[in-house]
């Protein structure tokens, strides 16, 4: 794995042109070594959403240059010939909502994704029942998602995410469902998979209960990042 984590430079995206061209992202610059958790704030419309779709290779930013591990991915144009398996192998995405399949069991929601990409179901299977063990979650491994809280849910979520091994997680407010200690458990599991698996990890987040807890935080505003130390409390 590569020492670099994701780095960005200079990312802009203009929605239109002319007069009623928008800039949602301007000039961002941002970094994420492996093993690292850091937390992406901001208020509404302030360039959120857009940064992590085009971190997502969702949607296609306007210019600048994005490198994963030691791969250039974008640069004025996208340098991958295949955008989907870009998604499915390098990014995991955690979301607000688990959005687990509901008619899959739980080990067969983790699995999925990498049977997809051509990995032998028994292997697949093995691989999600590990994560679903470090994630404290192997007693549900064969419950529906109806079956599980919604603390359950969002490790499944989780772990389906890791599944692939990728090189960066997006997670876009993974705690907003969940109380204080709930919250903190997710939080302390993204960090405790970023070191296990070296693993680059940008949470979006509002939730004043975890902020705290970044050693780094980017704020974006009108599509502008600063970055700042972040108070690093860890989970006490």
């Amino acid at each position: 794995m590569s020492s670099k984590g994701i780095q960005i430079e200079g990312l802009s995206k203009r929605y239109g042109s002319g007069n009623t061209a928008v800039d949602a992202l301007k000039n961002v610059n941002m970094q994420v070594a492996p093993g690292e958790v850091v937390g992406l704030i901001g208020p509404s419309g302030s360039g959120k959403s857009t940064l992590l779709k085009s971190l997502g290779a969702v949607i296609d930013p306007s210019a600048g240059r994005m490198t994963l591990g030691d791969k250039v991915i974008f640069n004025e144009g996208w340098q991958v010939p295949d955008l989907r398996a870009l998604r499915r192998d390098k990014i995991g995405f955690v979301f607000q909502a688990p959005y687990l399949i509901p008619f899959l069991d739980v080990t067969d929601n983790v699995a999925l994704l990498p049977m997809l990409a051509g990995m032998p179901n028994s292997e697949s299977r093995k691989r999600a029942l590990e994560l679903l063990t470090a994630l404290d979650v192997q007693h549900r491994a064969q419950a529906m998602p109806s079956q599980l809280s919604g603390g359950e849910q969002q490790r499944v979520a989780i772990a389906r995410g890791l599944v692939n091994r990728p090189p960066v997680i997006l997670a876009d407010e993974p705690t907003a469902p969940l109380d204080s200690e709930r919250a903190m458990a997710v939080i302390r599991i993204l960090n405790d998979m970023a070191q296990q698996y070296q693993t680059a990890i940008i949470v979006v987040t509002h939730d004043e209960k975890i902020i705290p807890t970044f050693k780094r935080i980017y704020h974006i505003r009108d599509g502008v990042t600063h970055e700042e130390a972040g108070e690093g409390r860890g989970f006490d």
